[in-house]
C-alpha cells in the first residue's frame, strides 16, 4: 500500500489473523456493535438534558435519570467489552492493541462512578453533579474517538491484507 507520493504506508497490525478470526466469530463483537451506538444515543440525549439543566436550572430529575442510565450503559459496554477483549486477545483489559483505550476507559469509568457517588451521598450539590457529568462526558467523547480511530485502523489493516 502506498500514499499519493508513491511511498509505502506503514499499516498498523491491530489483529493477528487468529485474533481477527476470533473477533469475527464471537457474539461479543455484535454486542459491542449494538451497545456502542446505543451508548452514543443515550449520551446525546443526556448531554442535552444536563446542559438544559445547567442553563435553565430546570429538569434536574430528567438530567439525573439520564446520567444514571448513561452510566449503566457505560458499565454494560465496559463489562461486555472486557469479555470481548478476553475472547479476542486473551486478556480482559490492557491487551496491547487496545492498551491506551483501556487506560482512558478507566478515567471514563472513574468520572461516571464519581457522579454516582456524588448523587447518592449528596456531598456535591446538583450543579456540581452536572459538572461532574460533563467531565465524564468529555472523557467519554475522547475515549469514543480512540475506539473509532481503532476501527478505522482495523479496516485499513483488512484492506491491506486483502490487497496482499
Amino acid at each position: 500500500m502506498s500514499d499519493k507520493t508513491g511511498h509505502a504506508k506503514k499499516v498498523y497490525q491491530l489483529y493477528t489473523p487468529e485474533e481477527r478470526r476470533r473477533r469475527d466469530e464471537t457474539v461479543w463483537t455484535v454486542v459491542q456493535g449494538v451497545l456502542a451506538p446505543l451508548q452514543f444515543l443515550v449520551f446525546l440525549v443526556s448531554l442535552a438534558l444536563v446542559v438544559r439543566y445547567l442553563l435553565t436550572d430546570a429538569g434536574y430529575t430528567a438530567a439525573t435519570i439520564s446520567v444514571v442510565i448513561k452510566t449503566l450503559v457505560l458499565y454494560t459496554i465496559m463489562i461486555t467489552g472486557a469479555i470481548w477483549e478476553k475472547v479476542v486477545f486473551g486478556k480482559y483489559l490492557f491487551a496491547p492493541a487496545f492498551f491506551w483505550e483501556d487506560v482512558f476507559s478507566m478515567l471514563v469509568i472513574f468520572l461516571h462512578t464519581l457522579y454516582i457517588w456524588a448523587l447518592f451521598t449528596g456531598n456535591v450539590g446538583p450543579t456540581g453533579q452536572m459538572f461532574i457529568a460533563l467531565a465524564a462526558y468529555a472523557a467519554y467523547v475522547v475515549n469514543a474517538a480512540q475506539f473509532i480511530w481503532k476501527l478505522r485502523m482495523a479496516r485499513l489493516q483488512g484492506q491491506a491484507e486483502a490487497i496482499a
